[in-house]
């Protein structure tokens, strides 16, 4: 999962699209369109990374990204949503999660039932990423939030799950802002990497299902 920014400005929209955050289009993108814009996504999500990082770090990053696009594309169900304006102002992609729950595998603990109920019912999204370029006034927020909401609303699920590596600060932090609940620890022994795993509830009644999630998640989010 990445929540990051981007500066530059590659991308080309269609012609007489408006030019102002007031104007900000969400659009639904499938996967074959999402193969053809692949390298304006990669330069959002390599540009996002610290700035001073070196040429081949950069062009690694880069390249790993593609690499999990990639992937996320042919998983069945994937789907994306970007936003923009006279030039790429973000996207947020993923695909459903299976109701066999193969997602939570290495989860610490006892899943939650309240979760494990709504995986098996097929209602569960993966999000696996969450690109912003940044705006003044805060706009950023605004646009991460229509686009997880666009994308969740779209596929009719009632709940949205994600997995950040645990020691991607700005990553969590950004997610929290944008209404993520964090519910626990991930071991993935393929990454060898300890993953936070995190819920976005989708409508009031999905919110009260998920019962002390919410206040949990201030105890459980590292600091």
């Amino acid at each position: 999962m990445t929540a990051r920014s981007e500066r530059g400005q590659r991308y080309k929209p269609d012609a007489g699209e408006p030019s102002t955050m007031d104007a900000l289009r969400l659009r639904r993108v499938n996967r074959w369109q999402a193969q053809g814009v692949s390298g304006e996504l990669a330069d959002l999500y390599a540009d996002s990374r610290e700035t001073s990082a070196a040429e081949e770090h950069r062009s690694r990053s880069r390249q790993d990204f593609l690499n999990r696009l990639t992937g996320d594309i042919r998983r069945p169900g994937f789907a994306m949503v970007i936003a923009e304006t006279d030039h790429l102002a973000g996207c947020v992609f993923g695909f459903p999660v299976r109701s066999d729950g193969f997602w939570w595998l290495g989860f610490d603990g006892a899943l939650p039932r309240s979760i494990e109920q709504l995986t098996e019912s097929g209602s569960v999204f993966a999000i696996t990423d969450i690109l912003v370029r940044p705006h003044p006034q805060d706009q950023d927020h605004d646009v991460a939030c229509r686009l997880q909401e666009r994308l969740l609303t779209d596929h009719q699920a009632t709940l949205g799950a994600t997995l950040v590596d645990q020691a991607d600060h700005p990553a969590l932090a950004a997610l929290r802002s944008w209404g993520w609940l964090d519910v626990g620890e991930i071991w993935k022994p393929i990454s060898a990497t300890l993953l936070r795993a995190l819920v976005l509830p989708v409508g009031e009644r999905t919110t009260v299902r998920l019962g002390g999630l919410a206040h949990d998640a201030w105890i459980r989010w590292p600091g």
